[in-house]
């Protein structure tokens, strides 16, 4: 049997610009920021952080995107949240960049995006914090 949320979920609006950065090593980084999230994988490594703690040496850049958080530990046993909220904001032509922790999913979108995909979560009974 699927387990499903059966619960409202809160979202929290993160205050920050961000940016995402492939990188070619990690030597000028500083993991005391506040918001890095990294991955390395066999064929590149990319940096999710504040735009104003972005390294000076990239591969790539994409400034320009802001985030919200899904509140709270998720179990991993619940299944389509991220996917309920990719699809809501897809059907209004709005595409996501996700990243998860253990606890939780972080979904950033364009800028000029961020305020609609609010109100459209909001419009689908999600809390906004």
């Amino acid at each position: 049997m699927i387990k499903e949320s059966i619960y409202e979920l809160t979202i929290k609006k993160l205050p920050y610009q961000l940016t995402v950065c492939q990188l070619s090593d990690i030597k000028d980084l500083n993991f005391k920021n506040d918001f890095y999230f990294f991955a390395k994988t066999d064929e590149e490594l990319s940096l999710v952080c504040e735009t104003k703690n972005a390294p000076s040496k990239t591969i790539n850049r994409e400034d320009g995107w802001r985030a919200f958080k899904i509140e709270g530990q998720l179990d991993f046993s619940l299944i389509g949240i991220l996917a309920k909220i990719a699809q809501l904001l897809a059907n209004n032509g709005i595409s996501i960049f996700a990243v998860s922790t253990f606890y939780t999913d972080y979904v950033l979108v364009k800028d000029n995006n961020f305020d609609s995909a609010i109100k459209i979560l909001s419009k689908n009974n999600y809390e906004i914090k």
